[in-house]
């Protein structure tokens, strides 16, 4: 059941992309939804998804607190 809930942040992280304002509260839902472990495997994914989105690496520090 968790492995569900990590693809759909997933899925709904690439959806509001396209802002980084709506990215970064669905980012801090995400950290405050997931386990420890997933959040860990969210790092890793969301350190290659930003890397050809610059205007989102500034939602990065969630994750890292």
């Amino acid at each position: 059941m968790p492995r569900m809930i990590y693809d759909y942040t997933k899925n709904v992280l690439e959806k509001v992309s396209f802002d980084s304002k709506l990215f970064m509260k669905e980012l801090k839902k995400a950290v405050r939804n997931l386990l420890p472990y997933e959040i860990e495997h969210l790092k890793k994914w969301l350190l290659f998804f930003t890397s050809e989105k610059p205007e989102l690496k500034q939602c990065l520090y969630i994750v890292n607190d």
